[in-house]
């Protein structure tokens, strides 16, 4: 049999950001040797992918952890590739000076009602009104009054000082206060009905392009800089660091407990319907 009848072509999707292109670095490059599979990588903004998870059209895609609460029918944890913000997380900025009291008088800018950082803030506080904006616009509807405060979810965390936004609250620094526990945003699963074997190869792909990546650091931070938005590269450095971590690589203990108890804590309080099952693949 022909090595080109033996391949199996996986489809991988993830988000255009410096942070996950910094990931996907040596595979989406080829630095790595794939054995029979190839990969085809699809680029989607989060609430996108979060949609189309619930329809199980990628073999392997990024989601925000809140999605994957609806989904585990479909689709398994891999045991890596999250984000996972130790004693930092999204940030609520206002217009105004305005503090965490003050979020049910607010009207909020939200990145999507999927995202893990929607969930937080309703752990945090419910009661409070909202719009759905892209995440790349939060800032400018916070900015022009459309709405009075935005949750940021991205590089704006780094710079909103430098344009006269306030913070209201940090979600990851209350989360850690609150249970000693990393805030877990997104991570990589990978649809069930591949099987055992396939999972594991591809597990073991998407996780060699990781260590790939941080051990060629400024190469990889390069191929993720023509996904920066007009990021300068500091900002775009210290905005992957945040974001590819040793958590990244690795759960640990730690960040599945913390998985399990955010989504937990959102069925506790009625955000999420179903009582989570959190399941990892090998």
């Amino acid at each position: 049999m022909s090595t080109l009848a033996e391949t199996r072509t996986i489809t991988v999707a993830h988000s255009p950001d410096s942070d996950d292109a910094f990931m996907f670095y040596g595979l989406a490059t080829n630095k790595l040797d794939t054995g029979s599979l190839s990969f085809t990588h699809v680029l989607k903004d989060i609430q996108t992918l979060n949609e189309e998870a619930f329809r199980g059209t990628y073999d392997v895609t990024a989601v925000s952890f809140h999605a994957y609460a609806y989904i585990v029918d479909k689709y398994l944890l891999l045991p890596h590739g999250a984000s996972i913000g130790d004693n930092y997380g999204p940030i609520l900025v206002s217009r105004e000076p305005a503090k965490a009291a003050d979020i049910s008088t607010l009207k909020i800018a939200v990145p999507g009602t999927l995202t893990s950082a929607f969930l937080a803030l309703r752990i945090f506080n419910a009661d409070f009104k909202y719009e759905v904006v892209p995440f790349d616009k939060i800032i400018d509807a916070v900015k022009s009054g459309q709405c009075d405060a935005g949750l940021l979810i991205h590089e704006g965390q780094l710079f909103y000082e430098s344009i006269g936004l306030y913070k209201v609250l940090d979600l990851g620094e209350w989360w850690h206060e609150r249970t000693g526990l990393p805030l877990p945003m997104g991570g990589n699963v990978i649809r069930r009905e591949l099987g055992p074997e396939i999972i594991r190869q591809v597990s073991h792909c998407l996780s060699e392009s990781i260590r790939y990546s941080l051990a060629n650091r400024d190469d990889a931070l390069a191929y993720a800089m023509q996904f920066a938005r007009d990021m300068d590269t500091d900002l775009a450095d210290r905005f992957v660091a945040m974001w590819v971590n040793d958590l990244t690589l690795d759960y640990t203990d730690r960040g599945r407990e913390a998985v399990q108890r955010m989504l937990m804590e959102g069925f506790e309080r009625g955000i999420i319907p179903n009582r989570p099952t959190v399941e990892f693949a090998i």
